[in-house]
């Protein structure tokens, strides 16, 4: 595992674009003596582990794709790529199922029904993602998937504990891109103008109201504005100004109504300043539900694996969205957290020195293992 991880983490690539990842996977799975398949078009890899035994089909799937950020973490295999690092732990998640498919492979007379290994593309892309194309390819069949789990490096949780949770786990992602027009000009006499840069900043500033003043405060929604362009001189004020951020939500009512909310705000905060506002919203991926049953089924199975100390509930969702959604849409199942967090690393996901420790990679395995020994049991 360790070795598959370096050479993973060596060459990061960005979603949709994870040829080469692709194909090192495929070599692994070839060497573990499972038959890789692999498609037209899109990056993805799957396989099966046939068993003896007739019994539910369990899924196990990681993800590829790695993260525009610059690797600052010192590793002496640190990313070769400029300005590519497998900064959200994609590779952890990768090394972990390939050691879980090894074990499997090994102890394939034991279980009690074929594994499906999906390694898949474009996670980290954000609206469509990999999942869906992945399923529309027919991950979920041949043979028929009863259930499927995942799992995702945490740096909140500590190292070698792992963290679960019943019902909504993790929120849906929406994206939304603001374009705020009106009439250029000098920046010495903006009375002449319809200041496109002062009109965007109140916008920004009302969109947290969105928050703070317009739905319950038991029920979590985050707004954020992640980028802002306008403006070519210090001196001269554009004609048009673009806001690019995200709306996080868990529950489905609060969805709609947030997004009708942003419309109508940012509307009026424009009209109010002279200036024009366009809204072009898209759905992402939605609220990541774990099936309670499932969850319960596999949780009782860590427990015998890892025991009480090293199974943490959460209390509620996260903010963070994740397209493994899209699978628990179709099949009942559950996503866990691997914990790698240590009072010697701190660093969050997505940071340029976010570096997990590598006994993470067989916690990642035993928890994949023990979940289809847990659901083939039942």
């Amino acid at each position: 595992m360790r070795t598959w991880r370096k050479s993973l983490h060596e060459e990061p690539e960005l979603s949709n674009e994870e040829t080469r990842t692709r194909a090192k996977v495929a070599e692994a799975l070839n060497g573990l003596g499972l038959r890789p398949t692999t498609y037209a078009g899109f990056n993805g890899v799957s396989t099966t582990l046939t068993v003896p035994r007739a019994g539910p089909t369990v899924a196990l799937r990681a993800d590829l794709d790695a993260l525009p950020v610059t690797e600052a973490t010192g590793l002496p295999f640190s990313s070769k790529i400029p300005g590519k690092m497998h900064a959200c732990g994609h590779d952890i998640h990768m090394a972990s199922l390939l050691g879980a498919a090894a074990v499997l492979k090994k102890n394939a007379s034991k279980l009690r029904g074929p594994v499906k290994f999906l390694f898949q593309p474009a996670e980290e892309e954000g609206t469509e993602g990999g999942a869906a194309r992945f399923i529309d390819r027919g991950a979920l069949e041949s043979p028929h998937v009863e259930f499927v789990v995942g799992q995702h490096v945490a740096a909140g949780v500590p190292l070698g504990s792992v963290a679960w949770k019943k019902g909504p786990m993790m929120a849906a992602a929406d994206h939304f891109v603001i374009r705020v027009h009106g009439r250029g000009g000098h920046a010495g006499y903006p009375h002449r103008s319809t200041d496109v840069i002062v009109a965007a900043a109140e916008v920004v500033n009302g969109l947290q109201a969105l928050v703070s003043r317009m739905r319950e405060p038991t029920d979590p929604v985050v707004v954020s504005v992640g980028m802002i362009h306008g403006g070519s001189r210090h001196n001269i004020l554009p004609d048009m100004v673009e806001l690019e951020g995200t709306v996080r939500t868990v529950r489905a009512a609060t969805r709609g109504q947030v997004e009708q909310a942003l419309r109508r705000r940012v509307k009026h905060i424009a009209a109010s300043l002279g200036t024009r506002a366009t809204v072009t919203y898209r759905e992402g991926y939605p609220v990541l539900v774990n099936h309670p049953a499932t969850t319960e089924l596999v949780v009782r199975a860590l427990t015998e694996e890892f025991g009480d100390d090293r199974l943490v509930e959460m209390e509620s969702p996260t903010m963070g969205a994740e397209d493994f959604s899209r699978y628990l849409n179709e099949r009942p199942g559950t996503f866990l957290f691997l914990g790698v967090g240590t009072p010697q690393h701190t660093a969050p996901l997505h940071s340029a020195r976010f570096a997990p420790d590598e006994s993470a990679l067989v916690n990642g395995a035993a928890v994949l293992c023990a979940a289809v020994e847990g659901l083939q049991r039942a």
